[in-house]
This record gives structure tokens, C-alpha cells and sequence, in this order.
């Protein structure tokens, strides 16, 4: 799942972004109105947690205008506006949600695994695909009712795989929900994670596998197991 996240003050941002990596999100972080527009028309995020107070375009501005260009991308609003006609004005302006700082972060997760659990949205609470269980609360894999352990990036990899089984993924598309702008990948880190992944399913007897397709992408599916 990739975030943006828009907030001008850098070490809020930067301690807010690490603890939602930790919580198996990439997260984009950027701090000024037109950065967080630009992002938004470049990438394809999951969701966004947007600050009204930006130092060149009023957050409700660049709400509407995220609105206009992607009605289906949630956003949470997070910030220090806490008067009750802030808070309608920022629900009524278009905003998933309306969380006032200061925050914990656990309930800034619970909020954006909220929005995203929402008909339509990304996230669903329990994944499967052949003998493949995946709950996105825990991050817990199990095959035939085994526990199988996954490093943090085997995760997010096998999560979109799982949530796009029987459909091609190319690498662009893999490394867009993958990997933020400041964690660009090196030049065949999508092949090794995809190898190391699809060697680990092997290994662990699941009937879901990744195959291959040249010059197209990858895709997830039955091995008639």
C-alpha cells in the first residue's frame, strides 16, 4: 500500500513516514501543496493524509483539487484545526476522514486501514489465493494452515500479487505500489524480490505460483496443485 503524505513540518513527517513503513506502508512524504499535487498526478496512491496548514496552497485548495482529478482516492485530513466547523468543512470539502493533531500513530493506521477496508477500496481485511491465507490486520501468511514467514518487502509483494491474482503485473506497475521516490529500486530489484518470492511459495507447497511473462510482466496463479 502506497501513502502520500503531506505535512510541512519535516519531523513530524519523518517520524509519522517511519512509523508507517514499520506498519507495511510506502509512504511518500512531501511538504509543500504543489509537491503533494504533483505526487498525486504522477503516482498511484492507496490513500492520502493531507495538512491543512501548508506553507503555499491551503489544504482544503489542494483537497478539492486531488478531488477533481481522482474522486477515488481517499484522503484523511490530519492536522491542528480543531474547531467543530473545521472539521465539517474539511468532511464536507470531500475528506474520508478528519483526525486532529497531535495524533498516535496507531490510531492514524487504524483510520487509513479504515478508509481503505471501504467498499471500493484496497484494502481487504482477509486475502486468499489457492491454499494461500493473508490477513492484512496482522500481516500473517499461512499456507495449508501453516505459518509462512516473509521479509516486510516479500509481503507487500506477495499482498499485490495476491490482490491481482490472475492478472499481469509489469514491473512499472510493481515498482509504482512498491517503492517510494526516495527509495528508488536498483535496476533488477523487482526481478530478485519476484525470484525470491516465487522460490519461497514453492518451498512452502503453495498452489498459487508466479510465472513469468517476457516482456510483459508477472502474474499470480493456480499451479493446479
Amino acid at each position: 500500500m502506497r501513502l502520500l503524505y503531506v505535512e510541512d513540518n519535516e519531523k513530524l513527517a519523518l517520524n509519522t513516514s517511519i512509523s508507517l513503513q514499520q506498519n507495511g506502508f510506502t509512504v511518500d512524504a512531501v511538504t509543500t501543496g504543489e509537491d503533494a499535487l504533483h505526487s498525486a498526478k504522477t503516482y498511484d496512491y492507496d490513500a492520502i493524509i493531507l495538512d491543512l496548514g501548508l506553507p503555499d496552497i491551503d489544504g482544503l485548495s489542494v483537497l478539492e483539487a486531488i478531488k477533481q482529478a481522482n474522486n477515488e482516492t481517499p484522503v484523511i485530513i490530519c492536522t491542528a484545526r480543531d474547531a467543530l466547523e473545521d472539521r465539517i468543512t474539511g468532511l464536507n470539502a470531500g475528506s474520508d476522514d478528519y483526525l486532529v493533531k497531535p495524533f498516535n500513530v496507531s490510531e492514524l493506521v487504524a483510520r487509513i486501514k479504515a478508509v481503505l477496508r471501504r467498499p471500493g477500496g484496497a484494502l481487504g481485511v482477509k486475502l486468499c489465493a489457492g491454499n494461500i491465507r493473508f490477513d492484512t490486520i496482522d500481516r500473517s501468511v499461512q499456507i495449508d494452515d501453516e505459518t509462512a514467514r516473509f521479509s516486510r518487502r516479500e509481503l507487500d509483494l506477495l499482498e499485490l500479487f495476491m490482490r491481482r491474482k490472475g492478472r499481469i503485473l509489469s514491473k512499472d506497475a510493481i515498482e509504482n505500489a512498491l517503492y517510494g521516490f526516495d527509495e528508488p529500486p536498483t535496476p533488477n530489484a523487482i526481478e530478485v524480490a519476484t525470484h525470491r518470492l516465487r522460490k519461497k511459495l514453492i518451498d512452502s507447497n503453495a498452489s498459487v505460483g508466479i510465472h513469468t511473462l517476457r516482456g510483459i510482466g508477472y502474474m499470480l496463479e493456480d499451479d493446479g496443485k
